[in-house]
């Protein structure tokens, strides 16, 4: 839970950065299902109404990634698996998004709507599976707003007590925003 100065607010949405697209791929479909129960059984027992799943990046993929984009609602809690791994790219496909919608004000919110979509709100946390020397190309817009927790396990090793815990950890924060205490 997020802490501000009228208290804790809830955890809306959880974003998790891991693995290459070859290593989703190489996940199989029955892994894949089980993955993702898990985690959104962990993102929705701390409140969380969103839980996204993206690629640290790209990887060595030879040929286009098995994996699609997909959304799928468990235990209360929405699941976007997102195998966008450029952040860059996601960024510039919002925006020509919102010009072939002639969208007459690009702004902040604007932009925001577009790439959290279906999301309606940015991650509060993001995990991240590794080095926290090194910051995942597939994050651009989302750093600028979400709580970063790193977590030192291999994709194939993600089991959702990885992001309870990151989750733990996010609770015992004090998000200022900026502000002066």
């Amino acid at each position: 839970m997020t802490a501000g100065a009228a208290g804790p607010a809830a955890l809306r949405h959880v974003l998790v950065v891991a693995g290459t697209l070859a290593e989703w791929d190489a996940l199989g479909e029955q892994r894949w299902a089980e993955r993702r129960r898990d985690l959104a059984r962990v993102a929705a027992a701390a409140g969380a109404m969103w839980l996204t799943v993206r690629p640290y990046e790209r990887g060595a993929v030879s040929a286009e990634p098995a994996t699609q984009r997909m959304i799928a609602l468990h235990d209360g809690c929405t699941i976007v698996v997102d195998p966008s791994p450029d952040g860059r790219e996601r960024f510039l496909a919002a925006v020509e998004q919102l010009r072939d919608a002639s969208v007459t004000v690009v702004d902040e919110s604007a932009i925001t709507g577009v790439l959290m979509a279906p999301a309606p709100v940015e991650p509060d946390l993001t995990v991240i599976l590794g080095p926290s020397t090194q910051l995942p190309p597939s994050l651009v817009w989302e750093l600028s707003y979400s709580e970063i927790v790193f977590v030192d396990a291999a994709w194939d090793d993600l089991a959702g007590a990885h992001v309870e815990a990151a989750i733990t950890a996010y609770s015992q924060r004090h998000r200022r925003f900026g502000a002066i205490e």
